[in-house]
Order: structure tokens, then C-alpha cells, then sequence
């Protein structure tokens, strides 16, 4: 299934680029890089640098960008647990 800003909370997020547009800490606001690893409560990015960041889901706003090019802002509470519980909680969504 092609991602789709309609159905992204039901795929795999690890790979995409990622910029964090609000966050508790003001000093990682804009931050951005690739999701290299994604746990129940934080992703793991790796910025252009090459340094590696945690980041806490629920602490943030986050801007995605899908393979198309297009770019989903998603609340980090929409995003908490593990990417197969995600698509436990979302899978009438992401059929219909």
C-alpha cells in the first residue's frame, strides 16, 4: 500500500525525513534528519551530521516527508506505541 498522507499512522515511519515543528525543548525546534529507529515513546534521528538524537513522540509536532514528496504534520500523541500497535489502533482507518 503507497503511502499517503490519509494513511500514514499505518506505516512504517523509519526512513523518512523528519523536522520537528514544536517541541518541549525549544532548542530542537527546526532540528531535522532521517528516522533511523522508532521505540514505544521516541524516534531516533540522524541528522546530516551524522550524530545520532532521541527525541520524545509525545513531547513534539512533527513534519514527515512521504516518498512522494509531500510533507504530514503529525502530533506525536497520534504516533505513541510501537509502529505494530499503531497499526493495531488504526486499521479500520487505514482499510477504509
Amino acid at each position: 500500500m503507497k503511502i499517503t498522507p490519509n494513511n500514514i499512522l499505518c506505516h512504517e515511519l523509519i526512513g523518512l525525513e523528519i523536522k520537528l515543528l514544536q517541541y518541549t525543548d525549544p532548542a530542537l525546534i527546526g532540528l531535522s534528519g532521517i528516522i533511523v529507529d522508532e521505540t514505544l515513546k521516541t524516534f531516533i534521528i540522524e541528522r546530516s551530521d551524522g550524530k545520532k538524537l532521541r527525541v520524545f513522540k509525545a513531547n513534539g509536532v512533527f513534519e514527515l516527508k512521504i516518498p512522494s514528496g509531500q510533507k504530514v504534520t503529525i502530533v506525536g500523541e497520534d504516533i505513541m506505541g510501537r509502529p505494530w500497535d499503531r497499526l493495531k489502533k488504526y486499521i479500520r482507518k487505514c482499510r477504509g
